[in-house]
């Protein structure tokens, strides 16, 4: 096992990796940029090395910074959490090659990944459902209109290098495709410098449920279960939840093996998510993976009893898994919300001073932050402040768990989205789990707040 870890992230996952670094027995390594200098990460870990000014490109970002941390506080391996450089093959490399572990998937598994187009193609092979529409890259717009025909409208053209919703456009028409299909090649090289764009079937009413996978270094690989994560805005997730009361058995055993087979199809290694659309009549197609660990990670450890970070840092340290896909086994649900600071309806940032922090408690009542009163949130990064997470025996004692302790939740001197959560987790449909992707953009129009 290793000695010591840097964590080259921030905020709640970086306190996260922390705690779980010490119940190992592991010293850590925090790294901060000047904005982040009073931040909880920096206080609970055993060493704190500055590697920047505030933009997160010239700290978070800056690889450089980032290794020369590393060395100078003789660490072992480095846990890059999510965002900023996690899903950064090049960054992984890096770490290899200078002598470090990198707790994650090998870099060629994040290059496969990372990119649609080799993406689908590996699936493919693999066996996993993918959405009809092109093989591959699509480069004339003669190729897109076949494409699309063969497909039927209405499609989407996506950016190969493109994410978080970024690089997409919805074609209902064919007379609308060439512009579209043009306007996308060119945003998607101006913002990801990589112009190839693919086309899949646009499906309308779809779920986006995803596989939690896990591999280590020997070859074993299991799934975790699914997520449910369909509550977004904007494609940014705000409420997640395990399991999916929609999928039915014969479908969880379906998508999971799934999972497992894109996962082994890329030798991967570490935490990872397989995500998937899923249609009402429950057919499903992989749409991307995330080969990182998800910020919606507790809902899954709450239902499987499985710490993911702690084996992530054990099968990069190279355990093999304490457990075979048998002993792994579901129980009860666990539903997630995103705290964030901004307005609950017109999502505007709300950086600033938190003048009193008050967490909820009680039983099987989680609750992921790094803030606390008095702390100055910065306005550089992320509006996300934490997560309050509950578990309970079933959905409808979940949901009831989550409305109290999100009403016990304080927090001054700032807005955060907690009137968004409370007025979601009331809603009827939101009950009933009647909703897909779009419930929650059409919602929040029809309350006209």
């Amino acid at each position: 096992m290793f000695h010591k870890v840097l964590i080259a992230n921030r905020g709640e996952i970086a306190v996260r990796i922390i705690r779980a670094c010490r119940e190992l027995g592991i010293g850590t390594v925090a790294v901060y940029s000047e904005a982040d200098r009073d931040a909880m990460h920096t206080r609970l870990a055993d060493e704190a090395v500055c590697i920047g000014p505030a933009a997160g490109k010239l700290s978070y970002l800056n690889i450089p910074a980032i290794m020369a941390a590393a060395e100078i506080t003789d660490t072992e391996a480095i846990h890059p959490g999510y965002g900023f450089l996690a899903e950064n093959a090049d960054f992984a490399q890096i770490v290899i090659e200078s002598g470090y572990t990198w707790i994650g998937p090998s870099p060629e598994s994040m290059r496969i990944m990372g990119d649609k187009v080799s993406a689908k193609i590996a699936m493919e092979h693999a066996g996993v459902p993918l959405v009809p529409g092109s093989k591959g890259a699509v480069k004339t717009v003669e190729e897109a209109q076949r494409v699309a025909k063969e497909a039927g409208f209405p499609v989407i053209v996506k950016a190969s290098a493109g994410g978080g919703g970024r690089g997409m456009k919805v074609v209902h028409s064919e007379p609308a495709l060439p512009a579209a299909f043009s306007m996308c090649k060119t945003e998607a090289g101006a913002a990801f410098g990589d112009d190839t764009v693919f086309i899949e079937k646009y499906l309308e009413v779809p779920r986006h449920i995803e596989v939690q996978v896990l591999g280590d270094k020997h070859g074993n690989i299991v799934h975790l279960f699914e997520r449910e994560c369909s509550m977004q805005r904007n494609n940014q997730k705000v409420l997640e939840e395990a399991p999916s009361a929609f999928v039915t058995e014969e479908t969880r055993a379906a998508i999971c093996a799934a999972g497992v087979a894109a996962a082994k199809a890329v030798d991967y290694i570490g935490a990872g998510t397989i995500e998937f659309l899923m249609n009402p009549d429950q057919s499903f197609y992989f749409i991307e993976m995330n080969t990182r660990i998800q910020v919606e990670h507790p809902v899954t450890e709450w239902i499987t009893g499985v710490d993911l970070i702690e084996w992530q840092i054990r099968v990069a340290a190279g355990e093999k898994l304490g457990f075979n896909q048998e002993k792994i086994k579901m129980k009860g649900h666990a539903i997630e919300c995103r705290i964030n600071a901004e307005h609950p309806f017109k999502f505007t940032p709300s950086p600033g001073k938190i003048d009193l922090y008050h967490a909820p408690g009680g039983r099987s009542v989680r609750v992921d932050s790094a803030v606390y009163t008095g702390y100055t949130i910065p306005p550089y990064y992320d509006s996300m402040i934490g997560k309050v997470i509950t578990h309970a025996r079933d959905r409808q004692k979940c949901i009831r768990r989550m409305q109290r302790a999100i009403d016990e939740l304080v927090i001054t001197g700032v807005t955060t989205n907690r009137e968004l959560h409370q007025r979601l987790l009331a809603n009827p449909a939101f009950q009933a789990g009647d909703f897909n992707i779009h419930f929650l953009e059409k919602w929040l129009k029809q309350i006209h707040i």
